[in-house]
């Protein structure tokens, strides 16, 4: 029994040192091919899996419901004004019954307030304050999506308002109209079936593909958020992958949602009438943890080398980093010396085998301390590199004076006189008049200046 929990425990223990450390030292490029496949998607899993944590989904996704609460009513009578402006006003609501079949008590309802909310307009067209409104909530949903996806992606800087307003407001005028052509399609080809007299020769796979529909439009509508919504570029791959992934969780949880609701009556009693208002926010707070679960995933599957040795790369110790700067500058140099084309980051990882992570972190501070200069590649993928300096004036003592004096210095506002002799005597360790400085003790540096 005690072999059989210490086999069992030393298991464990090299599952977990693999998990966390091996895996992460293993680059694609070590693999035979038929083991590339389940080391990326246990990558993948496990970035997403720290993702969770780290852009705090549950919160996300709890702030994306409370917000579409609000935009929900405006939302839909924009979709309709605009169904109604092209004439497909019934296609789009047919479409909207559908999508909302998980809230069927609560369809009626919602449709009484976008009724409601048309009346108030005159000649179907909103007016005043009405159109701002309207304009308003649904920009700040869309803005709240894109800000979390970006968030996810790591970027920084989100469209222009002008860019957020013509891509939002172009994509809401393009969606009814798919909605409707969707629906056209499927009653014209359901004509042309029924007059070959085929539908009865094509019913087994007629009613597969029925079921099979819901499941393609979900991961062609998820693959569409996925690279359209981040401020940056998105792989069809990466969202795809992602798109498959979240579309089938999103139909599963719907067939759950909605097999399991006879079980969630009880909520009757204590909510009476209001009972499908609980029911409409875990809908949408699961639903949008699904979503935001997928970006973690397409942006995992895109950025799969950005981890190889990780925890190599986080426990980098001050001189390698120091060489790998050095490395990475004579390579650049020597391009630029021969005429050759701009290094890409992507190219060092090719071509020497170093993880990707650190190179862009590297490469970043080149470039901050003015050693490096990022140009854009022709092909607007990747950035490239050349010097920012005379290749003729750049030794190696530069490099490291400009690395290690990059940043704030100087900066405190309560110094002491000790501070500030140990400063002096710091920036001379390099002088070849106090190079026995360096052989020093600690404790005696001051104490030996007083005499």
């Amino acid at each position: 029994m005690r072999h059989a929990i210490m086999k069992i425990t030393e298991y464990i223990k090299a599952s977990y040192k693999f998990i966390t450390h091996d895996l992460w030292r293993t680059t694609d490029a070590e693999l035979a091919k038929h083991k590339r496949l389940p080391f990326r998607l246990l990558k993948v899993v496990m970035i997403a899996v720290r993702g969770v944590s780290r852009d705090n989904l549950n919160i996300n996704a709890s702030a994306l419901t409370y917000s579409v609460m609000f935009a929900l009513v405006p939302m839909i009578a924009l979709f309709i004004a605009i169904g109604k402006g092209f004439g497909i006003e019934a296609s789009i609501k047919d479409w909207l019954t559908e999508a909302m079949a998980a809230q069927k008590e609560l369809i009626p309802f919602i449709m009484g307030f976008v009724d409601r909310y048309l009346e108030s307009s005159q000649g179907g067209l909103f007016i005043g304050i009405g159109i701002v409104i309207l304009l308003v909530t649904v920009m700040n949903l869309l803005n709240q999506v894109e800000r979390t996806f970006n968030n996810i992606w790591q970027v920084n800087k989100s469209r222009s308002l002008l860019r957020q307003f013509t891509s939002y407001f172009s994509s809401l005028f393009v969606i009814p109209v798919l909605i409707a052509l969707t629906g056209g399609i499927n009653i014209y080809f359901s004509n042309l079936l029924d007059q070959w007299q085929l539908t009865k020769v094509l019913s087994p796979l007629l009613t597969l593909g029925m079921k099979f529909t819901p499941y393609l439009i979900s991961w062609l509508v998820f693959t569409a958020i996925y690279i359209s919504v981040p401020n940056t570029k998105v792989t069809f791959r990466s969202g795809f992958i992602a798109g498959i992934v979240a579309g089938t969780a999103f139909q599963f949880f719907q067939v759950l949602y909605i097999e399991g609701q006879s079980y969630l009556s009880r909520y009757d009693v204590v909510y009476g009438s209001f009972a499908a208002i609980p029911l409409l926010l875990l809908w949408l707070q699961i639903s949008f943890t699904i979503l935001l679960l997928g970006a973690e995933i397409s942006y995992a599957s895109q950025n799969l080398q950005n981890y190889d040795y990780e925890g190599d790369t986080n426990a980098i110790s001050i001189r390698y980093k120091k060489f790998i700067s050095l490395f990475l500058t004579y390579i650049i140099i020597k391009r630029f010396e021969n005429n050759e084309a701009p290094v890409r980051d992507d190219e060092f990882s090719t071509l020497y085998k170093l993880p990707i992570r650190l190179i862009n972190q590297v490469l970043s501070e080149l470039t901050n301390a003015r050693i490096i200069t990022e140009i854009v590649d022709s092909d607007e993928k990747s950035k490239a590199y050349q010097p920012a300096m005379d290749i003729h004036q750049l030794d190696i003592k530069t490099l490291f004076e400009r690395l290690e004096s990059d940043g704030a210095e100087l900066f405190l506002s309560n110094k002491s006189e000790e501070l500030d002799r140990l400063w002096n005597i710091y920036l001379n360790l390099n002088d070849p008049e106090h190079k026995e400085d360096e052989l020093k003790l600690i404790k005696d540096i001051l104490l030996e200046k007083k005499k």
